[in-house]
């Protein structure tokens, strides 16, 4: 089951020539989840994947830059005669802001369906879930763990055919988890798999400070996307503004123990290579995404998570007839 976020936008509250307004794509298997809807969404898919009809969007927060691409995104939507619902989710006051907000998208072809959530609220899809956790911010503010089910352990075609079992069908229903009579004895799934696989995990915190909320929920984690928005010079401001510097980011990801941390939500003062030369110096396995840049995170035992760069994930699509990511 592939898995990967695509960044749309890794800029800070402002938009710069090179970075739009934070938005993020996860893609597993068939599904498409966005994170936060910052101004220019839907030109970012646009530009990269072309527009999905997602059925999940998770706000962090309610600062402008988080969701002013949602009322676009929904007429789009509309104007392309959509009739699959879309389910939005984020803090307490999503209702309050959508009521706002449909004054500019006016009606809609499709139901819109929102449900508001607590830290610790999960919502559970087919084989994982996304779960709200506190983080700390100017208001109150969301971080979500994608939290895949454990997958089952390998199965052993030799011991099952020592055990009587005949390879076809049989192998099937044992890996399915159903017992099967050999030759009069019975043989369980148990004794032919290994112990479970655990599944991936993916942590993102939006806009916070340093919390050890996003320690706890990250402990282990294949990818943390934290804030980064300021380096150290600006621990201060950092402080002031609910953000987080670079070097903080990454102290969290030590804790945490994570595979790879990302830096995204950047401040327009800084360049990429700054703030990752900082994190670096306490977490070595720290990259910053430009907008349209890909992270794959394979399963554990296949090898740990990994930046695509948007010039080489665009020569892969173009070599797979895919679509193409324009430049950011």
């Amino acid at each position: 089951m592939d898995l990967s976020v695509l960044f749309l936008g890794t800029a800070g509250s402002v938009p710069t020539v090179h970075r739009a307004p934070a938005s993020l794509l996860v893609r597993r298997g068939g599904d498409r989840v966005l994170i936060d809807c910052g101004e220019g969404t839907q030109r970012q898919l646009l530009r990269s994947v072309g527009l999905p009809d997602l059925e999940h969007v998770f706000l962090t927060h309610y600062h402008a830059d988080h969701f002013l691409g949602l009322p676009g995104m929904l007429k789009t939507f509309g104007l392309r005669g959509r009739e699959v619902p879309l389910t939005i989710y984020g803090p307490p006051g999503l209702r309050s802001l959508m009521s706002d907000l449909r004054r500019v998208f006016g009606r809609l072809t499709y139901e819109v369906k929102l449900r508001e959530l607590q830290p610790s609220d999960a919502v559970e899809m087919d084989g994982w879930r996304i779960g709200a956790y506190p983080v700390v911010h100017r208001l109150e503010a969301l971080g979500y763990a994608l939290v895949e089910d454990d997958r089952p352990g390998r199965f052993d075609p030799g011991l099952a055919e020592r055990l009587g079992v005949s390879p076809g069908p049989e192998f099937g229903r044992l890996q399915r988890g159903e017992a099967v009579d050999a030759n009069g004895a019975r043989v369980d799934p148990r004794d032919v798999m290994g112990e479970p696989r655990p599944g991936r995990t993916l942590v993102f915190t939006g806009d916070t400070e340093p919390c050890d909320a996003t320690v706890a929920v990250s402990q282990g984690a294949d990818l943390l996307v934290h804030d980064g928005t300021f380096a150290g010079e600006e621990a201060d401001r950092a402080r002031k503004t609910g953000h987080s510097t670079a070097r903080q980011a990454a102290e969290v990801a030590e804790r945490a123990g994570v595979s790879l941390l990302a830096l995204t939500h950047l401040s327009s003062r800084y360049f990429a290579p700054a703030i990752e030369k900082e994190a670096r110096e306490v977490f070595d396995r720290t990259v910053v995404p430009r907008d349209f840049d890909l992270i794959e995170v394979p399963y554990g035992e296949r090898g740990v998570p990994y930046l695509v760069p948007w010039k080489e994930w665009r020569e892969r699509n173009r070599e797979q007839g895919e679509p193409v990511p324009q430049a950011p």
